[in-house]
């Protein structure tokens, strides 16, 4: 059709080829805009949080070598985050810094539009970023099981609930957990544990539960409730659950699109949070995060489980 109307023009006007040129010319300008941002949403991008030190660094730095696309890696602090950059590419790695403090919605739906608009969603996402308190910290409990699981679970459950629907077909969902979340679950009621356990447990549900540990925690009355003494295992419990329960979202509304979801233990890491005496390096700990973010295009598994050196462990 254009170029018949073109065509006409040119048999009727004796100005019109100066009409024509420019018509093709914004063509083609909008052709190439067109190509562009295709070609840039086509990209790959993997994104971590957490990730300017410790294990979450390392995971970027395992990504950089590894994943063929963009590597991300995002902090709270802007500082800090870009510092880690900088020391990647001085190592010959090339990692890409954006602002996200997963304790700030609003900062965690500004990283999203970004990911969708430039990338069309995202490939891979590491929910790394977490907070502990130290064992010998004087803080009462139930100020640490507020800050605890408002970071571990409530703010992790708001970037899933904010990336998930951003993941692309063949995506990989990695969350972060521990090994203390196991050990704590054994700890719990066994009412709490079948709970947990559950195939039908919902989100609302499993919230509901780490919401009411806040509120027993502050009244002093977690224990004779069936929990456990320990603001961070609980929130690790909390995060392994939620994964699975996502798993099992994204089987059943989303069954062709071969996204994997899995909650993992790094193991005992020597980081600013478990101390120089862990007997695992940061690299050591990115292993199996990794593993999990890099599993081979059409892998059904696993899926939705609790995985530990690089293997599927019980739950």
């Amino acid at each position: 059709m254009f170029f018949r109307v073109c065509a006409l023009r040119l048999r009727t006007s004796t100005g019109c080829t100066e009409l024509v040129f420019r018509l093709l010319l914004d063509s083609s300008r909008f052709f190439l805009r067109s190509t562009t941002t295709i070609a840039e949403m086509s990209s790959k991008v993997a994104v971590v949080t957490g990730g300017n030190k410790g294990i979450g660094k390392a995971i970027v730095q395992a990504l950089c070598k590894d994943f063929r696309g963009d590597v991300f890696l995002t902090a709270r602090d802007e500082g800090r985050g870009k510092e880690a950059v900088a020391s990647l590419s001085a190592e010959g790695l090339k990692a890409f810094f954006h602002q996200l403090d997963i304790d700030d919605v609003g900062s965690i739906r500004k990283a999203a539009d970004f990911f969708k608009q430039k990338y069309g969603g995202v490939d891979v996402l590491v929910n790394n970023a977490g907070i502990a308190f130290k064992v010998a910290d004087p803080t009462p409990f139930a100020t640490q099981a507020d800050v605890t699981l408002r970071t571990n679970y409530f703010a992790t459950r708001d970037m899933l609930t904010h990336f998930l629907p951003l993941i692309k077909a063949g995506g990989r969902v990695v969350n972060v957990s521990s090994f203390v979340s196991v050990r704590s679950l054994h700890k719990c009621s066994e009412e709490l544990q079948k709970r947990f356990r559950s195939e039908d447990i919902s989100e609302d549900e499993l919230t509901a539960l780490m919401t009411r540990f806040v509120e027993l925690a502050k009244n002093g009355q977690h224990k004779e409730a069936g929990w456990p003494e320990t603001a961070y295992g609980v929130s690790k419990i909390g995060v392994t659950t939620l994964s699975m329960i996502h798993a099992r979202r994204l089987s059943k509304e989303r069954p062709d699109d071969q996204i994997l979801v899995n909650a993992c233990c790094p193991g005992w890491v020597r980081t600013d949070m478990a101390g120089p005496k862990a007997t695992k390096s940061p690299e050591e700990g990115a292993e199996t995060p990794v593993f999990l973010a890099l599993l081979p295009a059409g892998a059904s598994a696993p899926h939705g489980k609790f995985v530990s050196d690089k293997a599927v462990q019980d739950w």
